[in-house]
């Protein structure tokens, strides 16, 4: 038994220094194989256009926390508003990395306009010029004469579509690093250094504004029909009033009480539409702070600071990536040819 194992081990030594031999006499193939590799390699990173990385990092606050005031009685209580109660949030952080990048937020950015390499127009119009979309849309009649500022048609949304599908496969990249906190990284890839910031900074604006808006949508729709209530109320106000006094004057030399019936009546109503003014001023100032408390604060903690990094690998990488991949590749073509001629 020990035999055949001094046995397999010698054949097994011997085949390793037979590989050995094959590769030194192929040692010369091997260098010229290697050297056109990296140059190849080397050739195709040099007109490999840069990419830049804008990085920003942001945190989502939006603990919506009841109101230390007590609960408002009058008449936004008896319509049903409960103004100060405590309520969960939407969206988690899994959704507002989602809506970083849903169309909505993205298109609405792309409308924007910013100023980059001396001029100012939208950022799709920038995306479409630095990527080179439109370099063959003067054979398109439809896409020849194309602008953003127009009023919307299938050919805008369809164009929109094309780079919401290219940015979010290509360009955006939104996650979290760490489990043990709340911090949302997102980070944005161009050929343009000042797009990508520009573009970054844009995008959680959007974010920000659509995500707070939703998010006190309630309070804010509760603030309206206050104000709308009390401004109609202060209307009747104003009239019950000037026909109070009105009717007073009228009633200067009127003695009895049944005369007078009518300036009681007025004297009445303006006292209840003043209280029900006075209660809806005060629960419109009360909903305000109910507002307030309820909207987000999304903290932007760093933003993306010009010259940006280039992504585009460095020479020294690329040619000890294509040594090692060139070296294997040898490698294996000499190891595999020689036991295929030794089988045969």
């Amino acid at each position: 038994m020990s035999e055949n194992k001094e046995i397999e081990l010698k054949d097994i030594l011997f085949s390793l220094k037979e590989i050995k031999q094959e590769i030194l006499s192929k040692s010369v193939k091997i260098i010229l194989f290697t050297l056109f590799f990296v140059s190849i390699f080397v050739v195709i990173n040099f007109f490999q256009e840069s990419k830049y990385q804008a990085e920003l990092s942001f945190v989502v606050e939006d603990k919506q926390k009841s109101t230390p005031l007590s609960s408002v009685s009058g008449i936004a209580s008896q319509l049903g508003f409960d103004l100060f109660s405590s309520s969960n949030s939407t969206f988690s952080q899994a959704n507002i990395m989602e809506l970083l990048k849903s169309r909505g937020v993205i298109s609405k950015t792309l409308l924007r306009s910013e100023i980059i390499s001396n001029k100012k127009d939208l950022f799709i119009n920038h995306y479409i010029s630095i990527n080179e979309l439109n370099s063959d849309w003067d054979k398109h009649k439809d896409l020849s004469k194309i602008n953003f500022r127009d009023q919307f048609n299938v050919v805008h949304d369809s164009i929109i579509t094309l780079v919401w599908q290219n940015i979010i496969e290509n360009d955006l990249s939104v996650d979290i690093r760490n489990d043990e906190t709340d911090i949302i990284y997102l980070s944005f890839f161009s050929k343009n250094e000042k797009f990508a910031k520009l573009f970054s900074e844009n995008l959680i604006d959007e974010m920000s504004r659509m995500y707070i808006q939703y998010q006190t949508k309630q309070s804010t729709n509760t603030i309206e029909f206050l104000q709308n209530r009390a401004d109609s109320v202060f209307i009747e106000l104003q009239k019950s009033e000037e026909d109070y006094a009105r009717t007073k004057d009228i009633n200067q030399r009127i003695i009895k009480a049944s005369g007078r019936l009518k300036e009681l009546q007025l004297m009445r109503n303006v006292e209840v539409l003043n209280t029900m003014y006075l209660e809806l001023v005060k629960n419109i100032e009360m909903s305000k702070l109910t507002l307030l408390n309820q909207t987000p604060i999304i903290q932007v903690i760093d933003r993306p600071i010009l010259p940006l990094e280039d992504k585009k690998l460095s020479i020294f990488i690329v040619i000890l990536i294509a040594t090692i991949v060139s070296l294997f590749i040898s490698f294996f073509y000499v190891i595999f040819r020689k036991m295929i001629m030794d089988s045969l």
